[in-house]
């Protein structure tokens, strides 16, 4: 597993546990690649919240310079 310290800038939408669509909240967060097939970003003061995202997901994020890896 690969850590990188990173910051949302802009809309990332993720499914939520209640089923929703909703998006990443701005600032800062930890970018956790795992197995190569999902990249989960943890946010919240104390990492109580994640998201599982696939990696061309991510990849098309960080393009659209809505998630910036700081490390």
């Amino acid at each position: 597993m690969t850590s990188h310290s990173a910051r949302v800038t802009g809309p990332i939408p993720y499914m939520a546990s209640d089923g929703k669509v909703s998006n990443i909240p701005l600032g800062p967060c930890l970018v956790e690649q795992n197995d190569g097939k999902s990249v989960d970003i943890i946010w919240g003061a104390r990492g109580q919240n994640c998201a599982e995202l696939p990696p061309d997901e991510v990849e098309a994020a960080e393009g659209h310079g809505y998630l910036v890896l700081l490390d």
